[in-house]
C-alpha cells in the first residue's frame, strides 16, 4: 500500500457520529488510483510510487505519456503524482488502489488548491482593519504607510499588499475521518478541506497527529 491516494473533492454534508452529535463532514473520492510506475534506488527498494487518477480520453493524450501509460498497462489519466510506499509495500504498475489504503485510519491530511477570489485588497486578503469610515477620513479600506522613504527608499518584500487571492496549495493537517466506504472509494473526513466540488485533493496519512476534534 501507499501512504497517500489521489482524490477528488466531492462536496460537504453533515452526519451522526456514534454519540448522536450532528458533525459537518467532507466527500472524498480516493481512487481508483492506479500504479503507472514503481521507483527503486540501486539497493533495488522501493523509494516512490507514481499513481494516476481520473480517466482520461486517449485521443487528448500526448503521445509521450501515452508511451509511459500502455507500458504500464494503465489507461491514460489526468493526473500524475509520486507518494511514499509503506515500509516494506510490494507495488506493481497496474495495480488498482482504492479507499482500503485509508481502512483503519484515524487522522489524515489533506491538500488542494484553493478557491480563486481575484485581485482583492489588504482588509479582505490580509484581514486589515481598515481605517475610519466617516468625519472626512479618505483611507477607509487603503492600506497606509508601507515603509519609510528616505532610509532604505524602497519597500520591503513580503510586505503585505493588494494582489492576487487564492488559487495556492494548502494543506489541512489533522482531519479525522469519520467514515470509510471501501465499495464506493469514498471516505468522509470532519471540516472542510481547501478548493472547490470537484477539484482534485492528496490525502495523505498524517505523521504526527495534534487532534482538532
Amino acid at each position: 500500500m501507499t501512504k497517500a491516494l489521489l482524490g477528488k473533492k466531492i462536496g460537504m454534508t453533515q452526519i451522526f457520529d456514534e454519540a448522536g452529535v450532528l458533525v459537518p463532514v467532507t466527500v472524498l473520492q480516493v481512487g481508483p488510483c492506479f500504479v503507472v510506475q514503481v521507483k527503486n534506488d540501486r539497493e533495488g527498494s522501493c523509494k516512490a510510487v507514481q499513481i494516476g487518477f481520473d480517466e482520461r480520453k486517449r485521443k487528448n493524450t500526448p503521445r509521450p505519456q501515452l508511451g509511459h501509460f500502455d507500458k504500464a498497462r494503465v489507461d491514460p489519466r489526468r493526473v500524475l503524482r509520486d507518494v511514499e510506499p509503506e515500509d516494506g509495500a510490494e507495488l506493481e504498475p497496474g495495480q488498482s488502489l482504492g479507499a482500503e489504503v485509508f481502512s483503519g485510519i484515524e487522522f489524515v491530511d489533506v491538500t488542494g488548491i484553493s478557491k480563486g477570489r481575484g485581485f482583492a485588497g489588504v482588509i479582505k486578503r490580509h484581514g486589515f482593519h481598515g481605517g475610519p469610515a466617516s468625519h472626512g477620513s479618505q483611507t477607509h479600506r487603503r492600506p497606509g504607510s508601507i515603509g519609510p522613504g528616505t532610509s532604505p527608499g524602497r519597500v520591503f518584500k513580503g510586505k503585505k499588499l493588494p494582489g492576487h487571492m487564492g488559487a495556492e496549495r494548502v494543506t489541512v493537517r489533522n482531519l479525522r475521518v469519520a467514515r470509510v466506504e471501501e465499495g464506493r472509494n469514498l471516505i468522509l473526513v470532519r471540516g472542510a478541506v481547501p478548493g472547490h466540488n470537484g477539484g482534485y485533493v492528496l490525502v495523505r496519512k498524517t505523521k504526527a497527529v495534534h487532534a482538532k476534534g
